[in-house]
């Protein structure tokens, strides 16, 4: 009974997936777009019908598809995160030199990471916790959000202790000051702005009120 009655329960909040889709709707059309490790690498999937985005990775591809249909596996065609991929018609193959030129030129459009921590002003830490024990893992992430235009956030809310991700200042090591422009999480889609931490949007059976009490800092409700 008690099983049936679960499955029958609304969803709250978002799951990865749907946190995904919901950062790809913000991608504008003709986007060069860099897709950081983990949840961001979803949002290949959900380019809204209609736009055409060209996404990029830092080992050297420009036009990355969907991952493949089982059976149909390029090893040597790969992301940034070592996850296997396909390339789009007209995609283009270069050196890995030649796609941080890209990078640090300015020529991506958008960027979308992962965080530990994001600070209220924008600032951002995603690849070490400091600890003596930690195993550091900046990737390009120092050099995308330096050079991309626009860097977006997916992370969960909270880490798996609870703590608050969203915090007035980053304790972890920096990868960059004041960079971020939009965080998607499970609980709500978040603007950076000149007053702290601006709520654009609710997920899915989440209030303010929740919002709010897991957020490590100040939170204006900036909905209309």
């Amino acid at each position: 009974m008690s099983t049936q009655s679960n499955s029958l329960e609304k969803q709250v909040g978002w799951n990865r997936e749907e946190m995904a889709k919901r950062a790809a709707l913000d991608i504008h059309d003709g986007a060069y777009v860099n897709l950081g490790i983990g949840i961001p690498e979803k949002v290949v999937q959900y380019v809204p019908e209609g736009r055409e985005v060209i996404y990029h990775t830092e080992n050297g591809l420009l036009g990355m598809g969907e991952a493949p249909a089982p059976g149909e596996e390029d090893s040597e065609l790969i992301n940034a995160g070592k996850k296997m991929v396909t390339a789009i018609p007209g995609a283009a193959y270069f050196h890995h030199a030649d796609s941080f030129a890209m990078i640090r030129g300015g020529h991506i459009d958008i960027c979308v990471l992962g965080a530990m921590q994001v600070a209220e002003n924008g600032d951002l830490a995603n690849w070490s916790t400091g600890a003596k024990d930690a195993i550091p893992a900046v990737g390009g992430a120092m050099d995308l959000v330096a050079g991309v235009k626009t860097i977006y956030i997916i992370t969960q809310h909270c880490t798996k202790a609870g703590e608050p991700k969203l915090v007035e200042s980053c304790s972890y090591p920096l990868t960059g000051q004041k960079v971020v422009k939009r965080i998607y999480t499970d609980l709500a889609v978040i603007d950076i702005s000149t007053d702290g931490f601006k709520l654009i949007e609710l997920a899915p059976g989440i209030d303010f009120d929740t919002v709010r009490d897991q957020t490590g800092a100040r939170l204006i409700d900036g909905r209309t």
